[in-house]
């Protein structure tokens, strides 16, 4: 009984504290004192890719792609795939949502793609989770771009 009381005594104590935290303000500055900015979104069009950069970054994707004309591995060639339908290398064999997208990989939307594939082409096979950095994905694709000069 005494171990009940004491407890129960507790309790009012504890909700009272609890409930003065909760009417202070919330301190969001991060621990270095620096405010943090809000997210913006990032467009193909506010960044210049660089090619350089892009064949460094492309390295994750050598692993089922090529660069190389007429020559696919797992996944199709990229040789040319600035300005090219989605799923219209003759031969490959594609999934079904990417052969019936409908897309034109321009540089705007193999941006977009690149950044969540299989959220921009739900039923895809690709694997990859894709690019988050914006600056990668443009980059990347000036390496594409190039690829084919």
């Amino acid at each position: 009984m005494r171990k009940i009381v004491m407890a129960s005594a507790l309790v009012p104590a504890v909700l009272a504290l609890a409930a003065c935290g909760s009417k202070q303000p919330q301190d969001d500055t991060p621990s270095d004192g620096a405010a943090e900015e809000p997210a913006v979104a990032v467009t193909f069009a506010d960044l210049s890719g660089d090619a350089a950069s892009g064949e460094r970054v492309f390295g994750q994707c050598r692993a089922c792609h090529l660069v190389e004309e007429g020559k696919n591995a797992v996944g199709p060639s990229l040789y040319g795939v600035i300005g090219r339908d989605a799923g219209s290398i003759e031969g490959f064999r594609y999934s079904d949502a990417n052969a019936n997208i409908g897309v034109t990989w321009t540089p705007e939307v193999m941006y977009e793609y690149l950044e969540a594939p299989r959220e921009f082409m739900p039923g895809t096979r690709m694997a990859f989770p894709g690019l988050k950095n914006p600056q990668d994905r443009a980059d990347v694709i000036a390496y594409l771009d190039a690829a084919d000069d």
